[in-house]
């Protein structure tokens, strides 16, 4: 019985496992996405390994040829300026633990205590910032020396063997960086306008969320308290945000594809970066904003407030709908989509205007430290600077 429900049990996990599978290739196929990047990098890490392998053990017959398809495989980056940076990061690496081994077995010879010093010593140096995540590379290198030192019988034989991993190496980084140059050299436009995309849609949730509840002055303790929440969590974002669009900046670096008539123009992140950086500005008040709510609950006669809050989600309706357009930018429709973030920054101008004249008509407490009303006043006014910015820097990124 427990043998006929635990075979239940499995098939289905087997079924679902296969269907997640079935999913990932279908997005892989259909979409310019990360599932498709994936097969890119592994089909080239894949090509540049068996380059390197028939290069050091078919033609060159080395004692050691697996160097060459590691190194090829190790220095297989996203874009091509990242592997230009690992594999000199690599190749420095190497040759320390190399060097090291060699100077200290020449002069003291291969026994135990010049192995724990060249422990000592290629750990000691693997911890150089510069080497960055090459640095365990360095203690790997010495050993593997090693025993390719203590193997030789010759002291000619031992140099050489030296010598060919230095150059295995070489051999390897140089067919990885040519196959990732010359096999669909990864060029990563879309990553600047996702990074955009992940936090507008993040404040588009969350601006979603507060005007219809500002408008109905339903501001209890559970739904303030769930904004301060995903406000909080939506500032997290913004480091994901900041590497994709790095990312992007790279990928141009050293890249031939930047050149083909397709790519020719697209040369510069410098308005999705400012844009970027307004909307990391703006999670960080609109965090502001939900704890400035969560800290009132609206305790006060509803009678007093109600023309405030419902001007001020008329404010935050105009956001969300900016935060919309945001959300979907394209550099193929940016024209467009310009055209209408200008025209909602006017229209939240006009809502912004007319919160401060019902503040003003309501005579309300801007002062005082205990009522939010300042503060919100407050974070409307950077809210809106931030969002008139945006829409500013796109609608010059499209006359430059």
């Amino acid at each position: 019985m427990a043998q006929e429900a635990g075979s239940t049990q499995s098939a289905p996990t087997r079924q679902g496992h296969l269907v997640m599978m079935a999913q990932w290739a279908h997005r892989a196929w259909a979409w310019d996405g990360q599932e498709r990047h994936t097969v890119f990098l592994v089909g080239k890490s894949t090509l540049a390994a068996t380059l390197a392998w028939v290069l050091s053990h078919d033609i060159l017959h080395a004692q050691s040829p697996a160097f060459a398809p590691f190194s090829a495989v190790l220095i297989m980056q996203v874009t091509i300026y990242q592997s230009l940076m690992q594999c000199l990061r690599y190749i420095g690496a190497v040759v320390s633990g190399v060097a090291v081994q060699a100077a200290l077995a020449l002069l003291v010879g291969p026994d135990l205590i010049t192995f724990v010093v060249v422990a000592l010593i290629a750990l000691i140096i693997g911890r150089w910032p510069r080497l960055g995540s090459q640095g365990t590379q360095v203690s790997t290198a010495a050993f593997f020396a090693f025993s390719t030192y203590t193997a030789a019988t010759e002291s000619a034989e031992k140099l050489t063997r030296l010598g060919e991993i230095i150059l295995l190496v070489l051999i390897g980084c140089t067919v990885g960086i040519a196959v990732n140059l010359i096999v669909m050299p990864p060029l990563r436009h879309r990553s600047a306008e996702h990074a955009i995309h992940g936090l507008a849609q993040a404040l588009q949730g969350l601006f979603g969320d507060m005007y219809p509840a500002l408008r109905s002055c339903q501001l209890d303790s559970a739904v303030t308290e769930r904004w301060r929440t995903r406000g909080r969590q939506a500032t997290e974002l913004a480091p994901q945000a900041r590497a994709a669009l790095r990312t992007a900046q790279e990928s141009l670096y050293f890249n031939p594809r930047r050149f083909s008539r397709r790519h020719r123009g697209r040369g510069t992140f410098a308005g999705y970066g400012a844009v970027l950086a307004a909307l990391e500005r703006t999670l960080h008040q609109s965090a502001a904003l939900a704890r400035s709510l969560d800290s009132w609950h609206g305790k006060e006669d509803q009678n007093r407030f109600r023309p405030f809050l419902e001007r001020y989600g008329d404010f935050l309706e105009n956001l969300y709908e900016m935060t919309r357009v945001l959300s979907t930018l394209d550099e193929n429709l940016l024209n467009e989509q310009s055209q209408k973030l200008s025209f909602l920054a006017d229209e939240a101008q006009t809502c912004r205007y007319q919160l401060a004249v019902q503040v003003e008509h309501d005579a309300l407490p801007l002062a005082e430290p205990s009522r939010p009303y300042g503060a919100l006043v407050v974070e409307a006014t950077r809210l809106m600077e931030e969002f008139q910015h945006t829409s500013d820097v796109l609608r010059q990124h499209i006359k430059d």
